[in-house]
């Protein structure tokens, strides 16, 4: 099994300082950094949950300045979700799927991910 724990960490780190930033620290541009992460990270987990769907991924909403902490959350939580799907199912498939060598690992996705979360977080304290 995948250990997402890494992910989930540093989406609850960050998620927990856009929900004690100040308002004012939010509209100078906090809020929509997070946002823009919320949104590339649903991205990735739909990609990964269907992989066949032909359609553009379902875009999170702006919701407002005061939700993009639960947005980041709840979009880092559904990745590392659909992150620890992926691996289980690449176990199941074993070498067929290593063979093929066309998609990214599940592994990959993740460090890549934090690497987004780390770097986001980065810019909306500054």
């Amino acid at each position: 099994m995948l250990d997402t724990s890494p992910l989930t960490a540093a989406v609850e780190r960050f998620a927990d300082r856009l929900r004690a930033m100040p308002q004012s620290r939010l509209q100078q541009g906090a809020a929509a950094e997070a946002l823009q992460l919320a949104r590339e990270l649903s991205v990735r987990a739909q990609r990964l949950e269907e992989p066949h769907r032909a359609a553009a991924a379902r875009e999170i909403p702006d919701a407002g300045i005061f939700v993009v902490g639960d947005q980041v959350a709840v979009a880092g939580l559904d990745l590392a979700e659909a992150l620890r799907a992926a691996a289980a199912d690449a176990a199941e498939a074993g070498a067929a799927a290593e063979a093929r060598g066309t998609a990214t690992a599940p592994s990959e996705i993740l460090d890549e991910a934090v690497r987004l979360v780390e770097q986001a977080d980065v810019r909306a304290t500054r």
